[in-house]
């Protein structure tokens, strides 16, 4: 939170768009994937992709308009085991290109700088833009997952200003803040680096991006 004003609180728009089934999303490697009904299933771990450090496998939300200011509201949830502890799944948001877009981070480890966290892929290795992150501590934000069931997630990314925040299981203080501008507009949507998992429900809600 910064001053008195709730981080991230902006008009995000009416423009509302929810995933149901195959032809609405775009996967990276088609056949990591399943699609049931409002449900979207990363069935095979992803393989690190050739040039800039960034997330393995994602699928990208296709039905709609590109988005300025959004929010995505989706349940997650983590299927690699417990026992791993790096397992991860992400929200991709603000996406132009496979080199270029935001994500979320949401991760069952907080010690290291790629886990847990938000960050921004701009034809380089991604970059960490969360406040949470303290270098000297090697720590970020709490763990957001740390089991084997179902949370919900909410993104919001205010374009005007540039605030990012995350929150999970309806938290009402965001799990992780920053605040960027690099890109203004985009789709969104979910993945892993190198695990599986899951969301369902995954609706959006926005402002059409200008042309």
């Amino acid at each position: 939170m910064r001053g008195s004003k709730r981080f991230a609180d902006c008009e995000i728009g009416d423009t509302r768009v929810n995933a149901h089934g195959t032809s609405d999303w775009a996967p990276k490697t088609p056949a990591k994937w399943r699609f049931r009904g409002d449900e979207v299933v990363l069935a095979e771990e992803g393989v690190a992709p050739p040039g800039p450090r960034r997330p393995f496998e994602y699928a990208v939300l296709t039905k709609g308009p590109e988005l300025g200011s959004v929010q995505i509201d989706t349940k997650v949830r983590l299927d690699t085991p417990v026992e791993v502890a790096n397992r991860d799944v992400i929200i991709v948001f603000g996406f132009r290109s496979d080199t270029q877009y935001y994500y979320a981070h949401l991760s069952t480890d907080n010690t290291i700088y790629p886990h847990n966290g938000l960050f921004v892929v701009d034809d380089a290795d991604r970059l960490r833009i969360d406040d949470q992150w303290d270098p000297v501590l090697s720590r970020g934000a709490p763990p957001a997952i740390t089991d084997a069931d179902w949370h919900d997630a909410r993104v919001v990314h205010c374009t005007d200003t540039g605030e990012i925040a995350v929150h999970v299981d309806g938290s009402r203080e965001p799990l992780m803040t920053a605040v960027d501008r690099t890109f203004a507009s985009g789709r969104t949507g979910f993945g892993s680096f190198d695990n599986i998992g899951r969301a369902r429900d995954f609706r959006v809600t926005g402002t059409v991006a200008e042309p």
